[in-house]
């Protein structure tokens, strides 16, 4: 478990940036009132096994008891790194970007079950869209009732889903709650 370097940091930050924008400053600033101190700390991000862990300096510093081979996990694991050196979000992140989404999507009840078998976002799905989205923004994807299903990124602007037919798909797939049932060997 190792802090981030300069460009790892800024791999990440770019990445939650797509889905947060100015909020990010929300997640690196957000106090932690865990530990046996009573002064409020910070959250970081580390580093363990390619993957990016978001989680309190005080829990850190409990886990530096831990021999590192032993450490298996450490906080929200939010995404990891793959062998090319891309980084992907995994939906354990979705709490985080859902709390500070700056663009959403909310689904219709029939189509909730479609998105969660880890299909895109078709225009027919939609139920709401919050203004301003651009191609290739992230996006955070709900059910009507303001639940969290998974996120993926903006294939057509707003203006454009106005004009789109029913097929069009408005949201590419990345990631969903019912991934861990799908991944449940892998998990």
């Amino acid at each position: 478990m190792r802090p981030l370097d300069e460009t790892e940091t800024s791999i990440v930050f770019e990445k939650l940036f797509k889905f947060i924008g100015n909020n990010l400053k929300n997640l690196v600033e957000n106090p932690s009132h865990e530990g046996p101190d009573s002064t409020p700390g910070r959250y970081c991000f580390r580093l363990n096994k390619n993957k990016i862990y978001y989680c309190s300096e005080s829990l850190v510093k409990r886990a530096t008891n831990i021999a590192r081979p032993n450490l298996v996990s450490l906080g929200t694991c939010i995404g990891k790194y793959t062998h090319g050196g891309n980084f992907h979000l995994t939906v354990q992140a979705l709490n985080l970007l859902a709390v500070n989404a700056k663009h959403k999507v909310w689904l219709k009840p029939q189509s909730e079950m479609s998105f969660l078998y880890g299909n895109h976002v078709l225009e027919s799905a939609l139920g709401r869209i919050t203004e301003n989205i651009v191609v290739g923004d992230g996006v955070v994807v709900f059910n009507m009732a303001d639940v969290p299903l998974g996120f993926g990124v903006a294939a057509k602007s707003t203006q454009d889903c106005r004009k789109l037919d029913p097929n069009g798909i408005v949201v590419l797939h990345q990631g969903d709650i019912g991934e861990y049932l799908r991944m449940e060997d892998e998990l």
